[in-house]
């Protein structure tokens, strides 16, 4: 088998019709072979060595070489972790541009690049038989049926966050074969509840192609959350109905197109700050393989050591060209192939980590920012890692929006702490009602930036977090130990017998009055998936390894008064537009703040966190409609409110299941309930 000089570009397997031309970046390794496998990936039938090498790219060409061709990579070099080198032949790697993935991971000592606990001997077992391999894929893009994306704006966007599996695993009203897939996503019960709520966009949580953490998989458990990547151009076949290769990509396609033709848009949470190759002593899959130094952060002062600022072992080295030129061809493969609307990016502080910190204006931006393929896509931050400087909520670049935790907390404490001094002030409050003006109106950028949320996948589900004390992770395999143990008191302000009817009526109206900050605040609001029908996790607040009923959204149980509840509220903010997306500036038509009697609030009433009561007027909504009122009380009883100069109407009372019907106000004043918000719109005399 004779290999032609070839190109070192594009990155990994590219079929012409007439061969394979295979490109590996490597800076550090002396050469690279290319394995050949039959189509089961069991038996090697052939091995090159790539002949070239540009810039720090192995290349070769195979005439004659065909398109569903099974692979693996071998790279020779120096075995000297004190210097970052982990080279060892006796190893298949994955090809990271893999296109297609071939057999499922298997964790044996063969798997490891070094004797189990001791980094100065190799380990010498090949382990062909059961590494992961890659099929060679030639351009399969589908006819897309006049497929449009919606281009939602994100001032106007709701986003749902959901599993895929999860979300569909136990609708009855899908088929049985297709429940918990891209198709049970795509089937029309699916797709009739997310219309039904009005979101204009879904976020699924990871879809990469992944593998299982040797712990969980010890425990017989999976990293069902999906954050442990190790193929960035795959979708992840066990969230298929579809057997693998073109018919699974094709599967996601469709998907993405029938969410689509419903007007929703469809974001990736991707993972691209570390990989599934761990720490230190975790596997040699593909990149440590490759070229360990120039894939992965490590310690100066010990370059055996793993740089982890993701708290999974490794991080990414994006400062790398070759790895930076991954992240964006991947980006550019979801947008241009399967068609994709944006991307949610875990842990996005790593992305942005220069030599001496975070910088807002980092290789990893400039590139995204200056991408015609990626104009227009919505770019969603997680603002934060785990190391020094890493905490930027509104540190990112124009055009980026990012998770707002400083709203979930705030929202969280006005609501549900009890007590003097417990909660946030009112001044708190406002400023997270308002977009966090004090985070993301500096260097010109909008109020959508703020991406607020009160529940995600990452803690309690809305119904536990108005029910449980206390985290109940047992189920997790470490002793209840890990997660966060939030302590939000449920049973403030119920007096007396607390019997099941009124902490279940409180639990409702907090659940309400939670739904409607988040969807009625200035930015763009994030609804996790059960949240608008009750779901519990029967409080497991760490479920990333719960493949089960723990985890899947329990439809036969669904509150349809709550999804009612819900989708009105997503209809009064697309109609009313309180707020809007532009920031305020204290003019008459603006927003002013006042007591429940209607006095302005002074500074020392703004600071004092034992007031839960305040009311605000939006002089000019983002609409340009008629002013609103917003009425909030935090308290344990009723506080009548003194409305300013009217007729005002009562378009939502979050204590009531419904949100109450539209009723015109003929008093000046009104009385708010316990743990509630009034919206009321100006009526026109």
């Amino acid at each position: 088998m004779k290999i032609e000089r070839g190109r070192p570009w594009p990155m990994g397997a590219s079929h012409d019709g007439a061969g394979v031309n295979f490109a590996v970046a490597s800076e550090r390794a002396t050469a690279i072979d290319v394995c050949l496998f039959d189509a089961s990936g069991r038996t090697e039938t052939g091995r090159v060595r790539l002949p070239e090498r540009t810039d720090g790219v192995f290349h070769g060409y195979l005439p004659g070489l065909a398109e569903g061709q099974v692979y693996g990579l071998r790279a020779e070099g120096p075995w000297a972790p004190q210097d970052g080198d982990r080279f060892n032949a006796a190893k298949l790697l994955l090809d990271p541009y893999a296109r297609e993935i071939v057999g499922r991971f298997e964790w044996r000592p063969e798997q490891f690049a070094s004797v189990r606990g001791d980094l100065t001997r190799p380990e010498t077992s090949d382990n062909a038989a059961w590494a992961l391999k890659a099929r060679v894929v030639v351009d399969d893009a589908c006819d897309r049926g006049g497929d449009r994306r919606p281009s939602t704006p994100l001032a106007d966007s709701v986003i749902y966050e959901l599993h895929v599996k999860g979300y569909s695993a136990r609708r009855d009203d899908v088929p049985a074969a297709l429940r918990g897939t891209y198709a049970g996503l795509a089937h029309p019960a699916s797709i009739a509840h997310l219309e039904r709520l009005g979101v204009t966009a879904v976020c699924l949580l990871p879809i990469h192609h992944r593998i299982d953490e040797e712990r969980l998989v010890g425990l017989g458990l999976t990293n069902y959350w999906g954050y442990n990547t190790i193929g960035f151009f795959c979708p992840e076949p066990r969230l298929a109905a579809a057997e693998g290769g073109k018919a699974l990509r094709d599967e996601f396609r469709a998907m993405v197109r029938a969410l689509h033709d419903a007007g929703i848009e469809v974001i990736l949470d991707v993972v691209y700050n570390h990989s599934a190759e761990t720490d230190s002593n975790g596997p040699s899959v593909s990149w440590r393989g490759l070229d360990n130094p120039g894939s992965y952060r490590l310690e100066p002062q010990d370059r055996r050591i793993y740089t982890d600022y993701a708290g999974c072992g490794n991080i990414f080295d994006i400062r790398r060209p070759a790895v930076l030129r991954l992240v964006m061809d991947s980006l550019r493969f979801w947008v241009a192939e399967m068609h994709v609307d944006g991307f949610r990016f875990d842990l996005a502080s790593v992305l942005g980590r220069g030599d001496a910190g975070f910088e807002r204006q980092a290789a990893f931006f400039a590139a995204v920012a200056q991408d015609p393929a990626l104009a227009g896509v919505k770019l969603i931050a997680e603002p934060w890692d785990i190391g020094p400087g890493g905490y930027q909520l509104g540190g990112f670049p124009r055009g980026w929006a990012e998770w707002n935790d400083r709203f979930r907390d705030t929202m969280r404490a006005f609501w549900l702490r009890g007590g003097p001094s417990r909660g946030p002030s009112r001044g708190a409050f406002a400023q997270r009602l308002c977009a966090s003006a004090g985070d993301f109106r500096s260097q010109g950028r909008a109020p959508s930036a703020s991406l607020n949320y009160v529940v995600s996948h990452d803690g309690y589900t809305l119904r536990d977090l108005v029910s449980y004390v206390d985290k109940h992770n047992e189920a997790n395999g470490e002793g209840n130990r890990d997660g966060t143990n939030d302590n939000w008191s449920t049973n403030a302000g119920v007096e007396g017998p607390t019997d099941d009817a009124r902490i279940n009526a409180l639990r409702g109206r907090l659940q309400r009055v939670l739904l409607a900050t988040t969807l009625l605040a200035q930015g763009t609001p994030m609804l996790a998936a059960g949240d608008e029908l009750g779901h519990t996790q029967g409080g497991n607040n760490n479920p990333y390894c719960q493949d089960n009923e723990i985890t899947w959204i329990a439809w036969p149980a669904a509150d349809d008064a709550l999804i009612d509840y819900t989708a009105r509220l997503i209809a009064l903010r697309r109609t009313l537009r309180p707020f809007g997306n532009a920031w305020y500036d204290g003019s008459p038509d603006g927003l002013s703040w006042f007591e429940a009697d209607g006095r302005p609030l002074d500074t020392a009433a703004w600071n004092d966190p034992s007031q839960r009561v305040l009311g605000c007027r939006i002089g000019k909504p983002g609409g340009g409609g008629p002013p609103l009122l917003l009425l909030f009380n935090g308290d344990a009883d009723a506080r009548r409110c003194t409305l300013p100069p009217g007729p005002w109407t009562l378009e939502l009372d979050s204590a009531e299941p419904d949100g109450s019907t539209r009723r015109l106000i003929a008093a000046t004043t009104i009385d708010v309930a316990a743990h509630s918000l009034a919206l009321l719109a100006s009526t026109p005399r």
